[in-house]
């Protein structure tokens, strides 16, 4: 039998809640700990979730000798430091997006999984999923034709003023949030990295993007547009344009078990049924493999400092007001 991975998560963040149904459910994995900034508030979530162990502080839990991954689930501008340090403590990390907010966040985060031969990976949760892989496999059959225009959304309205995710100094903006959903898509279809982009931005009170509107010039020809934002109804969607077919995904960054796609064709729509597993488990178990086995990841490091530097690219192209190289 594989040993039981024991998992610990760093911070009460509202996203944890996605995760522990899965480590409760995956055979290898037990969800052992969370941390806190004070002990009251890690008991009471702990009795709240039904985890057997709360510390009151970040140090405690990357000190406890049983945990074997940290979920690092802090705000934007701690992901860098936190995992590094939980890389330190000789624990496994799994980081949510964006992994970080600079290049060299992000080559100090490679350096020291090299350092330490742990395991670093990004949730991308979508990237795991029955759905995205279906895309994938149609793009490269070569059904669609020649690739010629990626577009993408994700919007929603935040109504909670003052959230960090508003605050630029803690990597706030709707790029970070949920801009680099459609921007990792349209990567992860091109298969390789834009080599120009252009942005344009609409700024909150709080110094960051409450809206993003964004374009990535690919060398082999293709293009990508996408919006990104806080101010608008929920939209989510990705649309791939072929010279032969257009592609339709309607849920592409939280596909559900069920899900479809659409294929049109000389105006013929095909719906493509696809059955998944729970969004949230294929990271778990991609850990899992990556720890058990040395079977790499499936968002490589590369893959996720590409992502990186596109975003940051599309940032500087919107504050100079003009296209940006990569």
């Amino acid at each position: 039998m594989e040993r039981q991975l024991n998992w610990g998560l760093l911070s009460t963040a509202k996203i944890n809640q996605a995760l522990i149904k899965p480590l409760n459910a995956s055979k290898r994995t037990r969800l052992l700990a969370v941390a806190s900034r004070s002990q009251s508030s890690a008991d009471a979530y702990a009795r709240e979730w039904k985890i057997p162990r709360s510390h009151g502080s970040y140090e405690a839990l990357l000190a406890d000798p049983e945990i074997d991954i940290v979920y690092n689930s802090l705000p934007n501008h701690l992901h860098a430091e936190w995992t590094i340090k939980a890389f330190r403590a000789g624990k496994h990390v799994l980081c949510e997006k964006p992994i970080a907010l600079s290049l060299a966040e992000v080559d100090e985060m490679i350096r020291t999984t090299k350092e330490t031969g742990k395991v670093l990976a990004e949730a991308f949760m979508y990237r795991h999923h029955a759905q995205t892989l279906k895309v994938k496999e149609i793009i490269d059959s070569g059904i669609l034709g020649k690739l010629q225009v990626i577009k993408g959304a994700f919007t929603f309205t935040l109504t909670r003023e003052g959230n960090y995710r508003q605050i630029k100094e803690m990597g706030g903006g709707s790029i970070w949030d949920v801009g680099c959903y459609p921007i990792s898509f349209a990567r992860m279809i091109v298969g390789e990295e834009p080599v120009e982009v252009f942005g344009w931005q609409v700024e909150g009170p709080g110094g960051s993007d409450d809206s993003f509107i964004g374009q990535m010039r690919f060398a082999n020809g293709v293009h990508a547009q996408f919006d990104s934002g806080f101010k608008s109804p929920f939209r989510s969607f990705m649309e791939i344009v072929g010279s032969e077919a257009v592609l339709k995904i309607s849920v592409p960054f939280k596909p559900q078990v069920k899900s479809e796609l659409i294929l049109v064709r000389g105006g013929v729509e095909e719906k493509i049924k696809i059955s998944g597993t729970e969004l949230y488990l294929g990271e778990v178990e991609d850990m899992c493999n990556a720890i058990l086995f040395n079977t790499p990841t499936r968002i490589t490091l590369d893959d996720s400092r590409g992502n990186i530097a596109a975003i940051l690219g599309l940032i500087d192209s919107a504050n100079q007001k003009k296209p940006v190289f990569l």
